[in-house]
């Protein structure tokens, strides 16, 4: 009885008589299972963005490559081309009383010539540049040199009755060292002697009449000596490279001593058969010959200052023969 009595009252002191009853309160717990990272926020889309653009940019190139003739792409590259290019004397500092300029400074400028803004932009009005500025325009006069220097010398040959008949031997090639003037063989002419460098006497009186043409202009001269393939017996100490050698060299004499200074001659070669005239038949007479070139004025000079004071011995035999 103690103990009903006592849970009654402790029952009523958890519950008032007239007090409803109170409603069973309800606890949900939520379980997140581990394993997954944080938020990665937006940045990839970003990165895809840029992506999408890219793509997009270079498919519109190439359909812009695929539809567009060559001229109207040419028009499009000119079109983003800058054209204008101002040109300033002082581009170094502001604009300031002074102009960005000190008073201690070279040149008028605060900073030393090898940085930047101490050269204004320039357009080069020569592809050639630098030290050959202007070559279009000496090789314009060269050209012209030599188209007088061709027809003096044909009317020389006209002139002579024992030479008019060598004009069909002398050839004129304009090439990328200057104009060549070759003295061809042919079948029923030599210019020298049997696998020597002898001169013969008609070959002497032709370089005579080539010396007086080419020794009024000012331009240097190549000699380069020629042979067929012929080759020399077995057990014999020349050959065609000694031969070619040989007779450029005895043209050089020949030039020489009708006129043309020893400073004029730049080179003076032999190389056999290498270059041959014929390239089809290398033992065709044609392939023998000499070759007398006129050097373009922007690319061969005469000998230096220093070589012309040494003896006209020492300057042929060290400076023109290599």
């Amino acid at each position: 009885m103690a103990c009903a009595r006592a849970e009654t009252v402790a029952s009523s002191a958890k519950r008032g008589r007239n007090e409803p009853e109170r409603p069973t309160i309800i606890i949900v717990k939520k379980i997140v299972a581990e394993g997954h990272g944080g938020h990665h926020g937006g940045a990839w889309k970003v990165a895809y963005a840029d992506f999408v653009t890219a793509m997009m940019a270079f498919f519109l190139l190439l359909w812009i490559l695929g539809a567009t003739t060559e001229k109207q792409r040419k028009g499009i590259a000119d079109y983003f081309t800058p054209t204008l290019v101002e040109m300033r004397s002082k581009s170094a500092g502001a604009n300031g009383p002074f102009g960005g300029d000190s008073l201690m400074a070279k040149e008028n400028y605060p900073h030393q010539a090898g940085q930047t803004g101490t050269k204004s932009i320039t357009i080069p009005k020569d592809a050639t540049g630098g030290d050959k500025e202007g070559a279009a325009a000496k090789k314009d006069r060269d050209r012209a040199r030599f188209a007088a220097l061709r027809k003096k010398l044909i009317e020389k040959i006209d002139a002579n009755a024992k030479l008019r008949a060598l004009k069909r031997n002398i050839r004129f090639m304009e090439t990328r060292e200057g104009l060549r003037i070759d003295l061809v063989d042919q079948a029923d002419f030599a210019m020298f002697g049997l696998g020597n460098d002898r001169l013969l006497p008609v070959a002497a009186s032709l370089m005579a009449q080539v010396a007086q043409v080419i020794g009024g202009v000012p331009n240097a001269v190549i000699v380069r000596g020629h042979t067929d393939a012929l080759p020399y017996a077995s057990g014999r100490t020349v050959n065609n490279w000694t031969l070619s050698s040989a007779r450029a060299e005895a043209t050089r004499q020949a030039l020489a001593s009708s006129g043309v200074p020893a400073d004029r001659f730049a080179r003076i070669e032999g190389v056999a058969e290498r270059e041959p005239y014929v390239p089809a038949n290398l033992y065709d007479p044609r392939n023998r010959r000499m070759s007398i070139t006129l050097a373009w004025s922007a690319d061969l000079n005469p000998l230096p200052q220093s070589m012309r004071a040494r003896a006209p011995a020492q300057v042929s035999e060290a400076a023109i023969i290599r």
